[in-house]
C-alpha cells in the first residue's frame, strides 16, 4: 500500500523538534520550499510565520497554539509507537531529495533515531543539516567536486566495504564497522571524490556549507538504494 500523504517532484524541507535556528531553515528553504513538520516541528514553522504543507506524526508533541494556526486537514496523525516522527515521516513523503532540519542537536537520543531512520528508509534521498554538519547516508556510488582540504568523514552504522578515490587517505573496499574501524576526519585532496559501497550502511559527513554542492552532485548522480 502506498503510504504517500505528500507527493512532490519538487525538493522538500522536513522540519524536526530539534535544535534549528531560523537562518538554517531560510537556507533549507531556498533549496526546497515545500514545508513539511515532524509532530513539534510545527512550532518553530509557526513562529517563523510559515504554515506547513502538512505535519506528520504521533502529535505527542503538538501544543494547542500549533493546532490553531494550521488547517485542520494538513494534520496527519499516526498513533503507533514503533518508529520515530521522522521514519513516520520518511514513510509517507515522496519527493526526489529530503533537506531535514531540527533533526539533529537537543537530545542525543533523537540524533541518533535520526540516524537510525536513515538507514531504515535507504530509498529516501534525504540530507540531514545540522549547526556544522550535512549528514547523508551514501548511495551506491556518488561523485562530488570538492576544494582542496574539505573535511569527509565516513562513519559506519553496521558493517560496509567502501572504495574512494579523491581523498587524502584512499580506501580500497575497506570493511568499516562500528567499534572496529571508522573512516572520520578524512579530507578531499581537490577536485572530484568519488565513492562506492556495497550496502547502504556508511553516513556521510560534510562541512555546512558545502550543501550546494551536494545538492548538485546528487542532482547528477542518479543512482541510488532500489526501494
Amino acid at each position: 500500500m502506498d503510504l504517500g500523504i505528500v507527493q512532490t517532484h519538487t525538493f522538500l524541507t522536513l522540519l524536526g523538534g530539534g535544535s534549528v535556528t531560523s537562518a538554517e531553515l531560510a537556507k533549507a528553504m531556498r533549496f526546497a520550499p515545500i514545508l513539511v513538520a515532524a509532530d513539534g516541528g510545527a512550532h518553530f514553522a509557526i513562529s517563523e510565520g510559515i504554515v506547513p504543507e502538512a505535519v506528520i506524526g504521533d502529535f505527542d508533541s503538538l501544543a494547542d497554539r500549533a493546532r490553531g494556526a494550521i488547517p485542520r486537514e494538513r494534520f496527519h496523525q499516526v498513533d503507533e509507537q514503533d518508529t520515530t516522527d521522522f521514519e513516520k515521516c520518511l514513510a509517507r513523503i515522496r519527493a526526489p531529495l529530503i533537506l531535514g532540519v531540527g533533526l539533529t542537536g537537543k537530545r542525543r537520543d533523537h540524533e541518533l533515531a535520526a540516524y537510525h531512520a536513515l538507514m531504515r528508509y535507504p530509498v529516501q534521498r534525504c540530507l540531514l543539516i545540522a549547526e556544522e554538519d550535512i549528514i547523508m547516508l551514501c548511495p551506491p556510488k556518488m561523485s562530488i567536486d570538492l576544494p582542496r582540504g574539505t573535511r569527509v568523514s565516513l562513519f559506519p552504522m553496521a558493517p560496509v566495504n567502501v572504495s574512494s578515490t579523491g581523498l587524502k587517505w584512499e580506501l580500497s573496499e575497506l570493511a568499516l564497522e562500528p567499534g572496529r574501524r571508522i573512516g572520520t576526519s578524512n579530507a578531499a585532496l581537490g577536485g572530484l571524490v568519488e565513492l562506492s559501497v556495497n550496502k547502504p550502511n556508511l553516513l556521510v559527513i560534510l562541512p555546512v556549507d558545502k550543501l550546494s554542492e551536494l545538492i548538485a552532485a546528487l542532482e547528477v548522480n542518479s543512482n541510488q538504494w532500489p526501494p
